[in-house]
């Protein structure tokens, strides 16, 4: 009896010996094949600002998954890295990929963030035509000149007009990243300077010579061409029919139409006439009745 026991005990610890062999064989194949699913990934230790030069102390190497892992996505700190400079602002732990860095030899500062076939322009601006201090890098604005039209053009009153769309600024004052809190967000702004084509650039000098320009600050996915004939005294003193508010991040589509019945209805309701007389329908006359008893019943007769 006593062998017996020591022979189902003897069986019992083989076995489970052998489940825990083959979890742990499975554990380390599983373990090995993650780990070459994984690559070696640059990413930033700090906050590294736009238009700066790395340096190794802003760098580290994390592990990122295969199917995860960012297309440019650079592995190593090398020499080919250091010293390049940062077209996006990288924040800490995100990857450094070759989109956000210029090309090799590239300047630091401003000219290192405008793009190929653009040219960056300045111009002054106050409180109210840098719309209060809300211009930042990375906004698009629209560019309206006041001006006195050309002689023999048959119109010398004066017009404002949008003449350049869709600008970009890459530069608030001397900052060409975004600020990281309120107090420099405060700080008052005198130029802006603007991502133009060389033919914006002409026209913007022009403009800016010629008559008073006013910044107009515009939603960054609302990117639409807007064609528009120019104001001056004469459709000023015109009038403009009521808009209704839009509600934020409505898109075009859900604009009404100022010319559409629906909307005329709308802004103009119908008013009853102020000196359209109220007629008076007199009541009826009361009619003659006459209670009638008959037997255990009552009734009452209308006469005609």
């Amino acid at each position: 009896m006593r062998n017996k026991r020591l022979i189902i005990a003897l069986l019992a610890a083989i076995t489970f010996g052998l489940i825990a062999a083959v979890s742990v064989k499975q554990y380390l194949l599983n373990a090995q094949t993650f780990k070459t699913t994984l690559n070696d990934v640059v990413v930033a230790k700090v906050e590294i600002p736009v238009g700066s030069r790395i340096i190794p102390e802003q760098l580290t190497v994390a592990q990122f998954p295969a199917n995860v892992t960012p297309e440019g996505a650079l592995s190593t700190i090398d020499d080919q890295l250091i010293g390049r400079v940062v077209v996006q602002s990288i924040s800490p732990r995100d990857p450094v990929t070759e989109a956000k860095l210029a090309p090799v030899g590239a300047a630091g500062g401003l000219s290192s963030i405008i793009p190929e076939g653009y040219r960056a322009m300045t111009v002054a601006v106050n409180d109210v035509v840098g719309v209060s201090g809300f211009i930042m890098p990375g906004t698009l604005v629209d560019i309206v000149v006041v001006i006195t039209p050309p002689k023999g053009t048959g119109n010398e009153e004066m017009i404002s007009k949008i003449v350049l769309q869709n600008i970009k600024v890459l530069a608030s004052g001397q900052n060409i990243d975004k600020p990281k809190n309120d107090r420099e967000a405060e700080r008052a702004v005198r130029a802006v300077t603007l991502q133009v084509t060389p033919e914006q650039a002409e026209k913007l000098a022009l403009a800016s010579s010629e008559g008073k320009l006013q910044l107009v600050m515009r939603n960054s996915v609302d990117q639409a061409d807007e064609q528009t004939a120019g104001a001056n005294k004469r459709t000023l003193l015109s009038g403009e029919r009521a808009m209704i508010a839009p509600e934020p991040g409505a898109n075009a589509a859900a604009k009404p139409c100022p010319s559409s019945p629906m909307r005329r209805l709308a802004l103009r309701p119908v008013k009853e006439s102020a000196t359209a007389p109220k007629v008076n329908t007199p009541a009826p006359a009361p009619r003659p009745t006459v209670e009638v008893i008959e037997g255990a019943k009552k009734k009452t007769v209308d006469f005609p």
